[in-house]
């Protein structure tokens, strides 16, 4: 049987194939589900070939602290999901959580990220995210490579980092070990629901499913109308600068400069709203280059190895979207920009909600429906 002529079931179909929909297909499994990955394959606009690699909590959900809380859940369920994976595929993800700095380059910055930290701060129930705002001597105490140019920084010990690469593979291994039947180069043209289920059409042929969970990142947009759900989300434009590698000396990882686990250090961090434009601008590099020499002069002296750019995936407001169809009951989707510090609560925490058939009350402030309350007076 030829591919076009493909015709399956499966409990639960997740579409996409980047971090998000690997971290939703391996929470399904693991609870059981018979699961189908159709995955769009390199063509996507992946967030997930482009991402940081953060676990973050610091400065997240100014706005919504249901937000805030979900991060810090999420950095809290990490070092579980770390040692899933490694007991599933034996890959060390290098997870850690040793605290995560903003360094600030004038006193502007740092009492701009003052006044951020303490709006952020005396929202509902966020008095227990510690913090601290640190002058030049002590980020250097705790920092010594850092320029004369930081004049201080913000510091968090709930955040972490983990190396991408290696969480990607660990997530699409360890659902392979749990049978889920990973499918790529299968873009979804239709989605239409029968009784009991739905089927899922387009080059691939067709598949059915019980349930679907849409993991597609920016083509959610396009999708989620099919099944009766909204996920307006548009792209953010970010780039990164990658170096050869060096001697250890960065242990804690910052918003726009962290050192991997192999010796690389990554510089990023940029945001540009340029549609799905992801040709890489020397410009935006040259800028970004100049800050992290700044904060850290021994980075003059490194060669630069790659540099690349991805979408992210961004709702109206920044924040997440999960939601359940009405209209289309067994119907779900899955969107936000942070999938690497998000992921333990996708696999641990989401995907079992789904499984059981709901989302729980206490997700409902990430459901789309906020962007569509009429404004008071």
């Amino acid at each position: 049987m030829t591919i076009s002529a493909l015709s399956s079931e499966a409990d639960i179909v997740v579409v996409g194939g980047g971090v998000v929909g690997g971290a939703m297909a391996l929470g399904l499994a693991r609870g059981g589900a018979r699961v189908t990955v159709l995955d769009e394959g390199d063509v996507a606009f992946r967030a997930s070939r482009g991402n940081f690699a953060l676990v973050w909590v610091q400065s997240k959900g100014l706005g919504m602290p249901d937000y805030a809380m979900w991060s810090r859940r999420s950095a809290e369920q990490w070092h579980e999901l770390a040692a899933v994976l490694h007991e599933d595929t034996g890959i060390d993800v290098a997870h850690s959580q040793p605290g995560g700095f903003m360094l600030c380059l004038s006193e502007a910055e740092l009492e701009q990220r003052r006044q951020t930290m303490q709006r952020l701060h005396n929202q509902m129930s966020l008095s227990d995210f510690p913090y601290e705002i640190l002058d030049h001597d002590e980020t250097k105490r705790r920092l010594p490579d850092i320029g004369k140019d930081v004049v201080g920084s913000v510091y968090s010990p709930l955040d972490g980092h983990v190396n991408s690469l290696k969480l990607f593979r660990a997530l699409r291994d360890a659902s392979a070990r749990r049978g889920v039947d990973y499918r790529p180069n299968c873009t979804v043209d239709s989605i239409t629901s029968d009784a009991g289920g739905f089927r899922l059409k387009g080059a691939f042929g067709e598949i059915a499913a019980g349930k679907v969970v849409l993991a597609a990142g920016l083509g959610n947009a396009r999708l989620a109308p099919m099944v009766g759900l909204d996920a307006s989300v548009k792209p953010s434009k970010g780039q990164i600068i990658v170096t050869e590698k060096t001697d250890a000396f960065l242990h804690n990882p910052m918003v726009t400069i962290r050192q991997t686990d192999e010796g690389g250090i990554m510089i990023g961090d940029s945001q540009e709203d340029r549609g799905f434009d992801t040709v890489v601008g020397q410009p935006i590099l040259s800028v970004m280059a100049e800050r992290a020499v700044r904060m850290f002069p021994r980075l003059a002296g490194l060669n630069v190895v790659r540099s690349w750019s991805a979408l992210r995936v961004m709702s109206p407001d920044g924040f997440p979207i999960y939601d359940q169809s009405l209209s289309h009951p067994g119907a779900f989707v899955v969107t936000c920009h942070s999938g690497v510090t998000l992921a333990a609560n996708h696999v641990l925490t989401l995907a079992p909600a789904i499984l059981s058939g709901g989302l729980p009350d206490t997700l409902d402030a990430f459901s789309a429906r906020r962007f569509h309350v009429p404004a008071h007076a």
